[in-house]
Protein backbone atom coordinates (compact mmCIF):
# COMPACT_ATOMS: atom_id res chain seq x y z
CA UNK A 1 0.00 0.00 0.00
CA UNK A 2 2.58 2.16 1.10
CA UNK A 3 4.67 1.38 -2.24
CA UNK A 4 1.56 2.38 -4.08
CA UNK A 5 1.37 5.71 -2.47
CA UNK A 6 4.61 6.61 -3.14
CA UNK A 7 5.02 5.02 -6.89
CA UNK A 8 1.54 7.21 -7.96
CA UNK A 9 3.18 10.35 -5.88
CA UNK A 10 6.26 10.08 -7.72
CA UNK A 11 4.23 9.79 -11.11
CA UNK A 12 2.53 12.74 -9.86
CA UNK A 13 5.46 14.63 -8.99
CA UNK A 14 7.58 13.57 -12.02
CA UNK A 15 3.87 14.78 -14.64
CA UNK A 16 4.50 18.43 -12.85
CA UNK A 17 8.00 18.66 -13.04
CA UNK A 18 7.54 17.57 -16.58
CA UNK A 19 5.06 20.24 -17.67
CA UNK A 20 6.57 23.00 -15.84
CA UNK A 21 9.72 22.26 -17.69
CA UNK A 22 7.86 21.51 -21.20
CA UNK A 23 6.17 25.26 -20.28
CA UNK A 24 9.19 27.01 -18.98
CA UNK A 25 9.43 29.64 -21.23
CA UNK A 26 5.96 30.16 -20.54
CA UNK A 27 5.37 30.12 -17.10
CA UNK A 28 8.60 32.73 -16.69
CA UNK A 29 6.39 35.14 -19.42
CA UNK A 30 3.27 34.92 -17.16
CA UNK A 31 5.48 35.63 -13.59
CA UNK A 32 6.46 38.54 -15.62
CA UNK A 33 3.50 39.29 -16.35
CA UNK A 34 2.39 39.20 -12.42
CA UNK A 35 5.04 41.11 -11.14
CA UNK A 36 4.36 43.83 -13.48
CA UNK A 37 1.06 44.27 -12.44
CA UNK A 38 2.53 44.28 -8.79
CA UNK A 39 4.87 47.35 -9.53
CA UNK A 40 1.71 48.92 -11.11
CA UNK A 41 0.08 48.82 -8.51
CA UNK A 42 2.36 49.55 -5.89
CA UNK A 43 3.23 52.45 -8.02
CA UNK A 44 -0.67 53.55 -8.39
CA UNK A 45 -1.43 53.81 -4.58
CA UNK A 46 1.85 56.11 -4.13
CA UNK A 47 0.70 58.73 -7.05
CA UNK A 48 -2.99 58.54 -5.49
CA UNK A 49 -4.61 61.81 -4.84
CA UNK A 50 -5.25 63.10 -1.41
CA UNK A 51 -9.08 62.32 -1.00
CA UNK A 52 -8.57 59.06 -2.65
CA UNK A 53 -6.25 58.14 -0.23
CA UNK A 54 -7.72 59.17 2.42
CA UNK A 55 -10.74 57.18 2.02
CA UNK A 56 -8.29 54.13 2.03
CA UNK A 57 -6.86 55.04 5.36
CA UNK A 58 -10.24 55.58 6.58
CA UNK A 59 -11.68 52.43 5.52
CA UNK A 60 -8.92 49.97 6.55
CA UNK A 61 -8.68 52.04 10.07
CA UNK A 62 -12.27 51.85 10.28
CA UNK A 63 -12.33 47.70 9.95
CA UNK A 64 -9.36 47.13 11.67
CA UNK A 65 -10.90 49.22 15.10
CA UNK A 66 -14.06 47.04 14.45
CA UNK A 67 -11.99 43.62 14.45
CA UNK A 68 -10.23 45.35 17.61
CA UNK A 69 -13.55 46.59 19.55
CA UNK A 70 -14.74 42.88 19.48
CA UNK A 71 -17.02 43.03 16.15
CA UNK A 72 -16.88 39.31 14.76
CA UNK A 73 -16.13 38.32 10.65
CA UNK A 74 -18.91 37.48 9.01
CA UNK A 75 -17.26 34.17 7.77
CA UNK A 76 -20.05 33.11 5.66
CA UNK A 77 -19.91 36.10 3.72
CA UNK A 78 -16.44 36.52 3.21
CA UNK A 79 -16.36 33.21 1.77
CA UNK A 80 -19.21 33.20 -0.55
CA UNK A 81 -17.26 36.93 -1.69
CA UNK A 82 -13.89 35.25 -1.89
CA UNK A 83 -15.52 32.36 -4.03
CA UNK A 84 -17.16 34.66 -6.22
CA UNK A 85 -14.15 36.77 -6.71
CA UNK A 86 -11.66 33.63 -7.86
CA UNK A 87 -13.84 31.78 -9.77
CA UNK A 88 -14.63 34.90 -11.81
CA UNK A 89 -11.10 35.33 -12.40
CA UNK A 90 -10.76 31.44 -13.82
CA UNK A 91 -14.03 31.91 -15.90
CA UNK A 92 -12.44 34.92 -17.46
CA UNK A 93 -9.10 32.88 -17.92
CA UNK A 94 -10.91 29.84 -19.60
CA UNK A 95 -13.19 31.58 -21.85
CA UNK A 96 -10.30 33.94 -23.06
CA UNK A 97 -8.23 30.95 -23.37
CA UNK A 98 -10.63 29.42 -25.75
CA UNK A 99 -10.62 31.87 -28.73
CA UNK A 100 -7.99 33.28 -30.31
CA UNK A 101 -8.56 36.88 -29.87
CA UNK A 102 -8.60 36.25 -26.33
CA UNK A 103 -5.07 35.41 -25.92
CA UNK A 104 -4.32 38.88 -24.89
CA UNK A 105 -7.01 39.03 -22.51
CA UNK A 106 -4.89 36.40 -20.41
CA UNK A 107 -2.50 38.26 -20.28
CA UNK A 108 -4.35 40.72 -19.15
CA UNK A 109 -6.31 39.12 -16.77
CA UNK A 110 -2.70 38.14 -14.81
CA UNK A 111 -1.65 41.51 -14.71
CA UNK A 112 -4.87 42.78 -12.96
CA UNK A 113 -4.51 40.02 -10.65
CA UNK A 114 -0.53 41.41 -10.13
CA UNK A 115 -2.22 44.89 -10.10
CA UNK A 116 -4.57 43.93 -7.09
CA UNK A 117 -2.21 42.25 -5.25
CA UNK A 118 0.20 45.37 -5.62
CA UNK A 119 -2.44 48.13 -4.65
CA UNK A 120 -3.90 46.37 -1.67
CA UNK A 121 -0.17 45.35 -0.03
CA UNK A 122 0.93 49.21 -0.63
CA UNK A 123 -2.46 50.63 0.69
CA UNK A 124 -2.03 48.66 3.74
CA UNK A 125 1.78 49.61 4.97
CA UNK A 126 0.55 53.08 3.94
CA UNK A 127 -2.28 53.07 6.27
CA UNK A 128 -0.50 51.63 9.17
CA UNK A 129 3.05 51.54 8.26
CA UNK A 130 5.50 48.86 7.72
CA UNK A 131 5.41 46.51 10.62
CA UNK A 132 1.36 46.46 11.67
CA UNK A 133 1.14 46.41 7.82
CA UNK A 134 3.18 43.09 6.89
CA UNK A 135 1.78 41.17 9.71
CA UNK A 136 -1.72 42.14 8.10
CA UNK A 137 -0.72 41.32 4.74
CA UNK A 138 0.98 38.18 5.68
CA UNK A 139 -2.18 36.91 8.43
CA UNK A 140 -4.61 37.91 5.54
CA UNK A 141 -2.89 37.33 1.73
CA UNK A 142 0.23 34.88 2.21
CA UNK A 143 -1.12 31.24 2.76
CA UNK A 144 -4.61 31.56 0.02
CA UNK A 145 -2.28 33.06 -2.26
CA UNK A 146 0.33 30.13 -2.03
CA UNK A 147 -2.42 28.22 -3.49
CA UNK A 148 -4.24 30.93 -5.43
CA UNK A 149 -1.24 32.72 -7.99
CA UNK A 150 0.50 28.77 -9.09
CA UNK A 151 -3.09 27.73 -10.38
CA UNK A 152 -3.87 31.08 -11.65
CA UNK A 153 -0.41 30.94 -13.56
CA UNK A 154 -0.95 27.09 -14.27
CA UNK A 155 -4.61 28.06 -16.29
CA UNK A 156 -3.06 31.13 -18.05
CA UNK A 157 -0.39 28.94 -19.33
CA UNK A 158 -2.80 25.82 -20.53
CA UNK A 159 -4.85 28.65 -22.08
CA UNK A 160 -1.54 29.40 -24.32
CA UNK A 161 -0.66 25.45 -24.69
CA UNK A 162 -4.42 24.94 -26.56
CA UNK A 163 -3.76 28.29 -28.40
CA UNK A 164 -0.26 27.05 -29.96
CA UNK A 165 -1.80 22.98 -29.76
CA UNK A 166 -4.71 24.72 -32.32
CA UNK A 167 -2.42 26.87 -34.48
CA UNK A 168 -0.41 23.70 -35.12
CA UNK A 169 -2.86 21.60 -36.11
CA UNK A 170 -6.40 22.30 -36.96
CA UNK A 171 -8.38 19.43 -37.20
CA UNK A 172 -11.66 19.58 -35.49
CA UNK A 173 -11.13 15.68 -33.43
CA UNK A 174 -7.29 17.40 -31.97
CA UNK A 175 -9.21 20.53 -31.39
CA UNK A 176 -11.98 18.36 -29.43
CA UNK A 177 -9.49 16.78 -27.36
CA UNK A 178 -7.29 19.91 -26.66
CA UNK A 179 -10.64 21.52 -25.06
CA UNK A 180 -11.20 18.92 -23.54
CA UNK A 181 -8.30 18.79 -21.87
CA UNK A 182 -8.49 22.60 -21.14
CA UNK A 183 -11.47 22.53 -19.66
CA UNK A 184 -10.62 19.62 -17.19
CA UNK A 185 -7.76 22.04 -16.04
CA UNK A 186 -9.97 25.33 -15.60
CA UNK A 187 -12.14 22.54 -13.61
CA UNK A 188 -9.40 21.57 -11.28
CA UNK A 189 -8.05 24.99 -10.62
CA UNK A 190 -11.52 25.69 -9.96
CA UNK A 191 -11.41 23.77 -6.88
CA UNK A 192 -8.53 24.72 -6.17
CA UNK A 193 -9.54 28.04 -5.78
CA UNK A 194 -12.59 26.71 -3.54
CA UNK A 195 -10.00 25.27 -1.26
CA UNK A 196 -8.00 28.54 -1.25
CA UNK A 197 -11.04 30.50 -0.21
CA UNK A 198 -11.81 28.03 2.63
CA UNK A 199 -8.19 28.54 4.07
CA UNK A 200 -8.70 32.56 3.66
CA UNK A 201 -12.04 32.59 5.19
CA UNK A 202 -11.26 29.60 8.29
CA UNK A 203 -7.57 29.98 8.34
CA UNK A 204 -6.26 33.21 7.54
CA UNK A 205 -9.39 34.78 9.23
CA UNK A 206 -8.72 33.36 12.66
CA UNK A 207 -4.81 34.28 12.25
CA UNK A 208 -5.72 37.49 11.71
CA UNK A 209 -8.10 37.90 14.85
CA UNK A 210 -5.54 36.05 16.75
CA UNK A 211 -2.84 38.67 16.10
CA UNK A 212 -4.66 42.16 16.01
CA UNK A 213 -7.94 41.00 19.00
Amino acid sequence: MINKRSYRKSIINQSIIGHINNNIVEYIVMIIILLIGIILGTMYIKKADVNQTQEISNYINDFLNDIQNGSSIDLSRLFRTSVYNNLLIIVLLWISGLTVIGMPIVYLIVSVKGFCMGYTISAIIATVGSTEGIKIVLSTMLLQNIIIIPAILLLAVSGIKLYKAIMKDRRRENIKVEILRYTIIAFCVAVINVIASLVETYISANIFKMIFI
